[in-house]
């Protein structure tokens, strides 16, 4: 991921480039955005299934003519009427949906960042630096 390219040894025309406090600083925090981009994705993933799953269990409520539900709640199930079900898993969708949202704002938050940082950095350091994915 953050390499910093040696250069080149013995006499050849490698240039040895100077990494000031701010450089050092930019570097750390394109790794600490790269580290909650992984994050972000993971948890993006998980908010997506999450959504397939309410989805799934709406879909299934629908198709049922049972009155009373079994729905889990933790590690239990409580015996509820449907309509009550049918509410539940609407705001739980809801719910969901806006947290993926927030998500998603926040990664494009940071896939611009570090955006930003990627020119400032190849800018002044060119092939002397590799801030790209392995």
């Amino acid at each position: 991921m953050l390499q910093q390219k040696e250069g080149g040894g013995g006499g050849g025309g490698g240039s040895e480039m100077e990494v000031t406090w701010e450089d050092q600083q930019n570097i750390n925090k394109f790794g600490r955005l790269n580290n909650r981009f992984h994050d972000l994705q993971d948890e993006i993933k998980v908010a997506k299934e999450t959504n397939e799953n309410l989805e799934d269990a709406s879909n299934e409520l629908i198709l049922t003519d049972e009155e009373v539900i079994r729905f889990q709640i933790g590690e239990i199930f409580a015996h509820m009427p449907n309509d009550q079900v049918e509410s539940r898993i609407e705001q739980m969708k809801e719910l969901n949906s806006k947290e993926l949202e927030k998500l998603e704002e926040e990664k494009d938050s940071v896939v611009a960042q570090m955006a930003e940082l990627k020119k400032i950095l190849y800018g002044k350091f060119k092939d002397s630096i590799n801030l790209e994915e392995e």
